[in-house]
């Protein structure tokens, strides 16, 4: 039986999630100077976010180890071929989907991250893990990155960006999901928009919290 890439990317995988680890003191120290009011603010604002994240350039924001198997069991059990991502930051979550497309027999994935510096520390770890050739980086805001030139269909969504635009992405990506189309929202709680609309009776979806900061909603119709 031929290994499964995720498991041949563990010690890649156990490097960077030791890495963000470390990294959570100096995102503290990131907003040592902002209250806890204009950092919420800030999470959720549509205008702010740049700052927001311009101070985490240097985090690795990475989901949790148990969101990115849940990642890599979704692209397997759907047969996921196309699969869009909001938020590389350093790769993490974009290489677990990349392994479920490897073990799919391949495929096309999409991601969008406006950092430079988190472009080429995503591409790295991308290379290091053998699945580069799987994925396509769009540098700058997802507003305009993923507006255009989009797979016919998506198999996956992953949500994992500025958190008071996943309304916006939704909007962009909508017209591509077909019906079994998944949609992970990782920490939903901080765009309760997008929360409102995934649950809404009518709305297309069907949707429930997953553990304790992810939303999984599926497209129904």
């Amino acid at each position: 039986m031929t290994t499964p890439t995720i498991t041949s990317l563990a010690s890649l995988l156990d490097r960077l999630f030791d890495q963000d680890e470390a990294a959570r003191d100096a995102m503290r120290a990131a907003f040592a100077d902002v209250p806890d009011a204009d950092r919420a603010r800030m999470m959720r604002s549509k205008t702010d976010y740049r700052d927001l994240y311009g101070r985490l350039k240097d985090a690795p924001l990475a989901v949790s180890r148990e969101t990115g198997t849940l990642l890599y069991m979704l692209a397997r059990s759907s047969r996921a071929k196309a699969i869009v991502e909001f938020g590389t930051s350093f790769g993490i979550s974009t290489l677990h989907l990349a392994a479920g497309l490897r073990d799919n027999g391949g495929g096309r994935l999409i991601t969008s991250e406006f950092e430079p510096s988190k472009v080429a520390r995503a591409r790295d770890n991308l290379s290091a893990g053998g699945l580069i050739d799987l994925v396509e980086i769009r540098e700058g805001d997802a507003l305009k990155t993923l507006k255009a030139d989009l797979p016919d269909t998506i198999d996956l969504v992953l949500l994992d960006g500025a958190k008071a635009l996943y309304p916006e992405i939704l909007d962009l990506v909508e017209g591509h999901l077909r019906p079994g189309t998944i949609i992970v929202a990782d920490n939903a709680d901080d765009s309760p928009d997008y929360l409102a609309r995934v649950r809404a009776p009518g709305s297309g979806y069907m949707s429930t919290p997953f553990a304790e900061d992810v939303e999984l909603s599926v497209r129904i119709n």
